[in-house]
């Protein structure tokens, strides 16, 4: 799957979006959008990783302390 691959499906993702709001302004998108993604990705990144947080780190390009503190956040830490 390439980088163009995900970024069509997301932009997919938010013209349907757009669509279910029928014209009513959104709010906190940003937000929303980071957390919808950030979850699964840290999911996959650590089961791929064999739940090893300092290879899931370096694949991600975060510090260990920043991907500990993430999956905390999401509660998924085991």
């Amino acid at each position: 799957m390439s980088k163009k691959h995900i970024e069509e499906c997301v932009r997919a993702s938010l013209e349907g979006y757009f669509r279910d709001l029928r014209g009513t302004e959104p709010d906190g998108m940003y937000e929303m959008l980071v957390k919808a993604v950030e979850k699964p990705l840290l999911e996959v990144v650590m089961s791929k990783a064999d739940q090893n947080q300092s290879r899931a780190a370096e694949w991600l390009g975060l510090n260990r302390n920043t991907l500990r503190k993430k999956l905390v956040e999401h509660r998924l830490l085991k």
